[in-house]
């Protein structure tokens, strides 16, 4: 299957390729729950996440770096006033943002006021590239590909500097703790594999903060020879599950098994600590 922006998240590509987004659905990360349910449920076009406001805001950052703004407006027309709708209903240009998602275009503009963040942001946009791990098909999606300098990836964050506290390990930094680690270690060998230069991986962070903060942050090699041994040691569990070899199983506590658990029998109070 040839992969275009159009087809990229279609569920047909979805099934043929492995991608680092589905990747920590089954396998989970220290800030993801591991749930194969939720994950194969998604596969199959049964669920969906709720587009929360969190997530509208960068997306909505995304869209506009993508070169895709009109598009995310359009589909996503309820973060933005009636009023200036149903002035411009043919300019999505104009249309203005609601108060709650108007903190994008803050973080917009604090990220076009710096010079080298923009430097890092101003490579080919969406490049598109496939290679194999570990016997499976692999896609990705580079936000900014630096053509034999660098790969970036555009990350808009709660916060970049909150510390996340993980049982047994201490405190995490936000790259580790949602798996963007996975993410730089899986793209820098796929881009490898297509053009034979391993370039290093960046994240070009934003926060979500009253005054947004900008850094741009290399995953060294370090992290991503570690982060591709958690892909080596998860993906034949993974490829099991996804092609029908194993019965997935359900974390309990995502949205997804709340909204799907079938009870059977009574639990105790000590069932209600378990996990602590």
């Amino acid at each position: 299957m040839q992969l275009t922006a159009e087809n990229y998240y279609s569920p047909e590509a979805n099934y043929e390729y492995m991608s680092v987004s589905q990747f920590k659905d089954f396998a989970g990360t220290y800030g993801q729950v591991r749930c194969e349910a939720l994950a194969m449920a998604k596969l199959r076009g049964e669920y969906q996440e709720e587009k929360t406001t969190a997530l509208l805001v960068g997306s909505y950052v995304d869209s506009y770096f993508e070169g895709t703004l009109d598009k995310f407006k359009l589909e996503n027309p309820e973060i933005f006033t009636k009023t200036s709708q149903k002035k411009y209903p043919d300019d999505p240009e104009k249309w203005e943002l609601l108060s709650d998602y108007k903190q994008a275009n803050n973080i917009i503009a604090r990220i076009e006021r710096d010079e080298f963040f923009m430097a890092h942001m101003a490579g080919q946009k969406q490049v598109i590239m496939t290679g194999e791990l570990f016997g499976l098909p692999w896609k990705i999606k580079i936000d900014s590909y630096l053509e034999g300098i660098a790969i970036v990836d555009l990350k808009v964050m709660a916060s970049l500097t909150k510390h996340e506290w993980v049982r047994d390990i201490g405190y995490l930094d936000f790259v580790r703790y949602w798996g963007y680690d996975i993410q730089a270690a899986v793209y820098q060998e796929i881009v490898y594999q297509n053009t034979g230069k391993r370039l290093p991986f960046y994240i070009a962070g934003a926060s979500k903060e009253k005054a947004t903060n900008i850094k741009i942050v290399h995953v060294q090699d370090n992290y991503l020879h570690e982060a591709l041994n958690i892909v080596k040691y998860n993906i034949e569990r993974v490829k099991q599950v996804k092609y029908g070899e194993a019965i997935p199983d359900r974390c309990g506590n995502c949205d997804y098994c709340r909204e799907t658990e079938v009870l059977t029998a009574p639990i105790t109070i000590s069932d209600l600590v378990a996990d602590i």
